[in-house]
């Protein structure tokens, strides 16, 4: 995708050429060109309910392996699946924007996510599921086909600010997720969760087959091209690679710790039912509020301080996780369990927080770098950082079933030591 106009997307009204009849083609009555607020406000609907796939599972993750048979060692893996599925799919399927007509594409697409959710929900193995949880987060890659198609059809001059309010949606799918999947997987079961999920999403790419306009791209460049300039991009732009490194590392960090609070939740002192669970995950989720206050301050030139305390702000959440949880500096949950769970949720938020401020400058500075590869640079940038998510879920299980929360707790800092001191280097670099 070479600009963020071109890809999924396509003016409804084509001018016919020389050749061709004098009778004129007519706009689709059903794709409006102008992206009005109604429609805004469904292609923000629509990526918030897609992007679920992706971090329900970590809340889910107990009852799953304790369904499925998993050992505690591979429960990490419910939730990894999903988001390496996606980070392929950003990779594999996105790219074929171009080559494809793409309403077709994203409707068929997002009927294949439909149907592994639906696959998942019937699952009686591990290994089944598995792999349909990992296809069906290949599949939800289609988020980042909606996107690119939204900005195109807002006006030149309103284009950054359409693209905010979609992203708005993804964000607000991805903290809703978990409570959302523990209120339902509570009240009717996990196998429910996914198959209203799936039922949702056959939904979405109906009311998308008519609402879409159609593109044909127009390009000559092959399926094998277009992966190659995915490795040109990562090779020659210094930018994307750091951002993308410190957004993977951070969300390595915020997967670790959600992809295991559950267990912890669950046992005493807190004895947390799945209910009590996604209240603490809606509790958690008020750090997203410094998403807008992030993005003014790099738009100010704050962009390297706040940088700066985003990331101190992850080791002061860690730091109030393993008080907590794990008995840090010589606290007991036990004595104290009240205490320990307001601790527990204020380590959430202020983690949240730290990660979401780290994302939101590491987006706008990816967009800084060429607008003419708008569209690829998004898809390695938010690509490569689910790769770090799904590290960290996987860690998270491992550190769980040999350490418990000890174990979380040391994953989580690990990923938080390594993005403050990539945090430090390349401030350096561009001080320098």
């Amino acid at each position: 995708m070479t600009q963020p106009s071109a890809p999924c997307s396509r003016d409804t009204v084509v001018a016919p050429t020389p050749c061709a009849p004098a009778s004129p083609v007519l706009p689709t009555p059903v794709a409006p060109r102008v992206l009005t607020t109604p429609l805004t406000i469904f292609f923000a609907a629509a990526v918030g309910v897609i992007v679920v796939n992706l971090s329900a599972p970590q809340p889910l993750t107990g009852p799953i392996r304790q369904a499925l048979g998993l050992p505690d060692a591979l429960a990490g893996l419910i939730a990894m699946f999903p988001q390496l599925g996606y980070a392929a799919g950003l990779l594999l399927l996105v790219p074929l924007c171009d080559l494809l007509e793409n309403r077709r594409l994203i409707v068929r697409t997002l009927t294949c996510c439909a149907a592994f959710l639906a696959m998942a929900a019937l699952a009686q193995s591990g290994g089944v599921f598995l792999t349909c949880v990992l296809l069906a987060g290949a599949t939800s890659s289609v988020i980042q086909m909606l996107v690119p198609m939204a900005a195109s059809m807002a006006p030149e001059s309103h284009r950054g600010r359409a693209v905010g309010n979609v992203m708005s949606g993804l964000m607000l799918g991805i903290l809703l997720s978990r409570p959302l999947a523990s209120l339902i997987a509570g009240t009717v079961g996990w196998r429910a969760f996914y198959g209203l999920e799936a039922l949702a999403d056959a939904l979405l790419a109906t009311v998308l087959f008519f609402r879409l306009p159609d593109h044909t791209p127009q390009t000559g460049a092959r399926y094998p091209d277009l992966l190659r300039s995915l490795w040109t991009l990562i090779r020659t732009e210094p930018v994307l690679r750091l951002r993308a490194a410190q957004a993977a590392l951070a969300l390595g960090a915020f997967s670790a710790f959600w992809t295991s609070i559950a267990l912890l939740l669950a046992q005493a002192p807190f004895s947390l039912g799945t209910s009590g669970i996604a209240l603490f995950a809606l509790a958690g989720a008020t750090g997203a509020i410094v998403t807008p206050l992030a993005g003014y301050l790099g738009d100010r030139g704050a962009g390297r301080t706040t940088q700066f305390v985003s990331h101190l702000a992850m080791f002061v959440a860690v730091f109030m996780l393993g008080v907590a949880g794990a008995g840090w500096a010589g606290f007991s949950a036990g004595t104290h369990p009240a205490l320990a769970l307001g601790l527990l949720v204020a380590g959430a938020a202020t983690l949240d927080a730290g990660v979401i401020a780290d994302q939101t400058l590491g987006r706008r500075a990816i967009n800084l770098i060429n607008p003419a590869a708008r569209g690829r640079l998004n898809a390695l940038f938010v690509g490569i950082f689910f790769v770090g998510g799904a590290l960290g879920a996987m860690l998270s299980g491992v550190g769980w079933a040999w350490f418990g929360w000890t174990g979380v707790c040391v994953v989580i800092l690990s990923f938080t030591v390594a993005l403050f001191v990539l945090g430090c280097l390349g401030r350096a670099t561009r001080g320098h």
